[in-house]
């Protein structure tokens, strides 16, 4: 109850939640790897990331970005498998803090004809290889931690069961 009064008192004093978007996370089940792309405005390593949208879950969300950003079409796991933080970049140089929500996608299609197809690169790595690209220190980890595909249980609908640990959802 404190909790809750004390968050209300602060979003009446003016502080904010922090802004939430959604990421892919594209795996390759076969090989283990994990699929990054480029950011369009600094060409750093990324995993697809966007808005939530409305009438989509946060999952659906995170499918449609990994179709428009990567080019990625699969089904997608039940669970999430964690947030990070980072601060993004506005255009007059300082950076908003940001909660993302990342969910795993199991790539089966890898399409080349896509909406950002000319303004990204992207690249599959080793959970090892992409935790050293990307720049968040919070998706470093994920990354870092991610599960043996093997230890991932996709069902016929595209979701997982529940074996993706949940010491995984802090940042």
């Amino acid at each position: 109850m404190i909790d809750l009064l004390r968050d209300k008192l602060g979003l009446f004093l003016g502080r904010r939640p922090a802004p939430l978007q959604i990421a892919a996370l594209c795996l390759d089940l076969s090989s283990g790897k994990v699929l990054l792309i480029t950011s369009r405005g600094t060409g750093r390593w990324i995993l697809p990331k966007g808005w939530p949208m409305t009438g989509r879950s946060l999952g659906e969300a995170a499918q449609q970005e990994a179709w428009e950003e990567a080019g990625v079409r699969g089904p997608l796991m039940r669970h999430e498998f964690g947030t990070y933080h980072y601060d993004k970049k506005q255009d007059r140089g300082f950076g908003i803090p940001v909660l993302v929500h990342v969910f795993g996608i199991e790539v089966q299609e890898l399409a080349d004809d896509f909406p950002e197809v000319g303004q990204r690169r992207r690249a599959w790595f080793t959970p090892a290889e992409a935790a050293e690209l990307v720049e968040e220190t919070g998706l470093k980890t994920l990354l870092r931690e991610l599960p043996d595909p093997a230890e991932l249980a996709w069902t016929s609908d595209g979701s997982t069961a529940a074996r993706v640990s949940h010491s995984r959802q802090g940042s």
